[in-house]
């Protein structure tokens, strides 16, 4: 379950839900174009959560010869280009296959008639088969939502999953100090210099310092190789909010697997695989196998553990199956480890920029704070 955020954008602000992304730069919102002819109610529906440049003030869009509507600018890597408008069009594929494309456009966040930022560079995307959820980019870029806002911390909650019938758990988002965080624990962000970048290494994404994985009190056997960062951007360990599960490298998921094996093997769903990455699935009783398995634990630096309870051990993904939350990295065509939000479940995650550092707590996100 990402986090979904709604932010007032525009002048006057227009309320925009984005999905909050510590895995991407670009923000983006869903515009929608005038419509020539008459709306049919479902379009009309659409149109109602979608953006609408003609009644923003300080909306504008980025011409051809933008700097930033130019191949190889440094820390920005989508795909740019002239549109039939002469206006600067990107595109982007997100791991899972998704596209996002539209216009580049400034346009700034308006939180009060006090308080706005100045224009930011946002992606503005026309496309009518979309939810009207846009992207909050908040990773290490420079164009990120973080970076343009100068803002130098930000933390959030993702709820449970699980929920009672009629109630939907919204989750929290601080931008600034979170009362909460005298209790976190901090890990350092890994910092990478240009000369050991490379093209599968994302240097602009949150990267920790992961030593090893526990299953139900057993240290796995996993070499740190699978956790150490190189060239080719393998064992990079990223902390993604915007991915749902988590992914491992090759090494580091095929002895998770065979605990899970040594532990319930007779229980798996024999030739099931879900999303064509998750592979440990079930279709038994959920507590049960949940139990067997016991506790799973993510060690990262300075004895900073994050611990994913035997109940969200396990992921409902319909029809009465359900999955453990991990998939092969390489089948996403990645070389790196990345911890999703199904892993983010109830816990408080810090993003201090200021002192480069990553922290953790827990929390009941369900719960006004």
């Amino acid at each position: 379950m990402a986090l979904i955020v709604s932010l007032p954008i525009g002048t006057p602000p227009q309320v925009q839900q984005m999905v909050l992304d510590t895995g991407s730069q670009l923000s983006w919102i869903q515009c929608h174009r005038k419509k020539k002819k008459k709306t049919t109610t479902t379009a009309a529906k659409h149109n109602t959560t979608s953006f609408d440049p003609s009644r923003s003030s300080s909306f504008s869009v980025l011409p051809c010869n933008h700097p930033l509507c130019k191949p190889r600018i440094l820390d920005f890597t989508l795909p740019t280009d002239c549109d039939h408008n002469r206006l600067c069009h990107y595109s982007y594929f997100y791991a899972d296959g998704t596209l996002a494309e539209g216009n580049l456009v400034r346009e700034k966040f308006t939180f009060s008639p006090s308080q706005s930022t100045l224009p930011m560079i946002l992606g503005c995307a026309y496309d009518d088969s979309s939810d009207g959820k846009g992207i909050l980019g908040m990773n290490l870029g420079r164009l990120s939502f973080a970076s343009q806002a100068k803002i130098s911390k930000f933390s959030y909650c993702v709820p449970a999953r699980r929920s009672r019938a009629g109630f939907t758990p919204t989750g929290w988002l601080y931008l600034g100090r979170n009362p909460h965080s005298a209790g976190f624990r901090y890990v350092n962000l890994l910092t990478f210099s240009p000369s050991q970048r490379s093209p599968n290494l994302d240097a602009l994404a949150y990267t920790i310092p992961m030593r090893g994985i526990r299953i139900g009190g057993k240290k796995l056997n996993v070499s740190q190789r699978a956790f150490r960062a190189d060239a080719s951007g393998s064992g990079q360990t990223m902390v993604d909010s915007g991915s749902e599960f988590t992914y491992l490298v090759g090494e580091a998921y095929d002895k998770v697997r065979q605990e899970i094996v040594r532990l319930v093997g007779p229980r798996l769903k024999r030739g099931y695989v879900y999303g064509g990455v998750c592979d440990m699935c079930f279709d038994g009783n959920v507590m049960e196998i949940g139990r067997l398995i016991g506790d799973m634990v993510l060690e990262f630096d300075k004895g900073v553990e994050l611990v994913i309870g035997r109940e969200r051990v396990l992921a409902d993904v319909g029809n009465g199956i359900h999955c453990v939350g991990i998939g092969r990295s390489d089948l996403l065509g990645l070389a790196s480890n990345i911890i999703g939000n199904f892993h983010q479940q109830n816990l408080w995650v810090e993003f201090d920029l200021a002192n480069r550092r990553v922290g953790f707590g827990k929390a009941d996100c369900s719960r006004s704070v």
